[in-house]
C-alpha cells in the first residue's frame, strides 16, 4: 500500500491510497470465495462454480464491490495510522481505479483537527454573584419540604379552592352545539395547574360537590384545533370529588422526620440556610466558569471543518435518541409529539454541536499553552471517584480500562483544569 497526503483548505485533507495489483487479486479471490454460494449456473453444483466461469458470464466486475469494501476498510485503517494527521471526521471515499490486474486506487477526503489561535483568556470580566441567603428563601425552602411531606385528604365540607385536586365531569358547547373532544368524565384536575385553557380553572373555584355550573371561556387564537380557535365556549361542569394537601406542622417532630442532623426547628432552619448558601456558591462558581469560558472561546479564532460539525451533530442526535429509548420512546414518536422533522431537528442541533467543538478546542489549546499536565496521582484521584460511584474496587476498574480510556480521562481532567484557570483569573464586577 502507498499513501499520498494533500492538505486542502479549511482544515481538510485528501488521502490518495494505492493497493497493489497483487493485493487486488487476493481481495477478488476472497470475494469469490465469499459470494460463490449465492451464484447458480446450469451444469454446476451451487457453490462449486469456478471463478473464471462466473466472471465470463457476469463480467469481471461481479466481485468488485465486495473486494473494494474489503480493501477500503483495510487500507484506510493503515493509512489512518500512517498519515500522522489528527482526523476528526468519517472519510468521504471516491474510487479512482478498480480493474483486474491493476492497482486499486481510491481517495479519502477527511477533516483534520484545526489549529486554535487563542485570544485573551485571563483577566476576563464576569458578573459578581451574591451568595447571601434571605429569610424568605429559607421559609420557601421549608414550605417546599412541608409540601413534599403533605398527605392528601378528602374534602366534603367546603367548595373548591385554589390548589385543590378535583374529579370533574365536563362537556363543552360552541354556539349551543357540543364539539368533538370537549367532553370528559371523572377527569382528574389540580386547580391552578394550567392544564385547561386560560380562565377555565379559575371559574371552578367556589364550585360545590354535585352541583352543575357553567364555565365561560374563549379559545386562544392560536389554539391547535383550528375550528375552535378564537371562539367562545360554554362548559357544563360537575365536581364529584375534592381533595386537598394537608401540610405537616413545622415542629420538632417534623424536623426529626426530614433531617438526619437537626432535632429542633431552629437547628433545621440553620441547616436549610447552610444548604441554600452551599447551592448558591456552587451555582455561582458554575456561572463564573460559564461566562469566563464563553468569552475565552469568543476571543479565539478557529476554522472548524464542516464534516467535523456534521459528525458531532450526528453523535449528539444519537445520544439524544438513546436517552429517549431509556424513557420508552423513539425518535419517530418524538417527531410526532413535537411536530419537528428529522431535518429540522438536525438543523436545531447543529449550533450546539459547533459550540461544543469550539469550546473543547479552545480549552485544549489553553491547557497546552499553560502546560497543564495530569499526574498519575491526579488520574488516580478521578479513578477512585469513578470506582466509588460504581461501587467497585479501583484496581478492578483499572483492569477494565485500556490506555486509550486513560488518555481520554487525562485530557478531560486537563480541560477541566483549564476551565478553573480561566475562571480563577477572571475579575468579578
Amino acid at each position: 500500500m502507498s499513501l499520498q497526503v494533500e492538505k486542502l483548505e479549511h482544515n481538510m485533507a485528501k488521502l490518495t491510497i494505492e493497493v497493489s495489483a497483487e493485493d487486488v487479486e487476493k481481495a477478488l479471490q476472497a470475494a469469490y470465495l465469499k459470494e460463490r454460494k449465492k451464484i447458480s449456473i446450469p451444469g454446476f453444483r451451487k457453490g462449486k462454480v469456478p471463478r473464471q466461469m462466473i466472471e465470463k458470464m457476469y463480467g469481471p466486475e461481479v466481485f468488485y464491490d465486495e473486494a473494494a469494501n474489503h480493501m477500503i476498510s483495510e487500507a484506510y485503517g493503515k493509512a489512518y495510522d500512517e498519515c500522522e494527521l489528527e482526523i476528526v471526521s468519517q472519510p468521504e471515499i471516491d474510487i479512482t481505479q478498480l480493474e483486474k490486474g491493476k492497482p486499486f486506487i481510491f481517495t479519502a477526503e477527511v477533516a483534520v483537527k484545526p489549529e486554535v489561535t487563542l485570544g485573551e483568556y485571563k483577566g476576563l470580566k464576569v458578573d459578581k454573584v451574591s451568595t447571601r441567603v434571605t429569610q424568605k428563601e429559607v421559609d420557601e425552602e421549608i414550605e417546599k419540604e412541608r409540601d413534599r411531606n403533605a398527605r392528601t385528604v378528602e374534602i366534603t365540607d367546603r367548595p373548591v379552592q385554589d390548589k385543590d385536586q378535583i374529579m370533574l365531569d365536563f362537556e363543552g358547547f360552541v354556539d349551543g352545539e357540543a364539539f368533538e373532544g370537549g367532553k370528559g368524565e371523572k377527569y382528574p384536575l389540580t386547580i391552578g395547574s394550567g392544564s385547561f385553557i386560560p380562565g377555565f380553572e379559575d371559574q371552578l373555584i367556589g364550585a360545590e360537590i354535585g352541583k352543575e355550573l357553567e364555565v365561560n371561556v374563549t379559545f386562544p387564537e392560536d389554539y391547535q384545533a383550528e375550528d375552535l380557535a378564537g371562539k367562545a365556549a360554554v362548559f357544563k361542569c360537575t365536581v364529584h370529588e375534592i381533595k386537598a394537601k394537608e401540610l405537616p406542622e413545622l415542629d420538632d417532630e417534623f424536623v426529626s422526620d426530614v433531617s438526619e442532623t437537626s432535632s429542633t426547628v431552629d437547628e433545621y432552619k440553620a441547616e436549610v440556610k447552610a444548604k441554600i448558601k452551599e447551592r448558591k456558591e456552587r451555582e455561582g462558581k458554575q456561572k463564573k466558569e460559564d461566562q469566563a469560558v464563553e468569552q475565552a472561546v469568543a476571543n479565539a479564532q478557529i476554522d472548524i471543518p464542516e464534516p467535523m460539525i456534521e459528525l458531532q451533530t450526528k453523535q449528539m442526535a444519537d445520544d439524544f435518541a438513546r436517552r429517549l429509548m431509556q424513557q420508552g420512546l423513539n425518535m419517530e414518536q418524538y417527531f410526532q409529539f413535537t411536530g419537528l422533522s428529522e431535518e429540522k431537528f438536525m438543523e436545531e442541533m447543529r449550533p450546539q454541536a459547533e459550540k461544543r467543538i469550539r469550546t473543547r478546542l479552545v480549552l485544549e489549546a489553553v491547557a497546552a499553552a499553560e502546560k497543564i499536565e495530569v499526574s498519575d496521582e491526579r488520574l488516580d484521584e478521578e479513578l477512585k471517584k469513578m470506582a466509588d460511584s460504581y461501587q467497585m474496587e479501583v484496581d478492578k476498574l483499572k483492569e477494565f480500562m485500556g490506555e486509550n480510556e486513560k488518555k481520554e480521562m487525562r485530557e478531560d481532567i486537563a480541560v477541566q483544569e483549564a476551565v478553573t484557570l480561566i475562571a480563577d483569573a477572571a475579575a468579578e464586577g
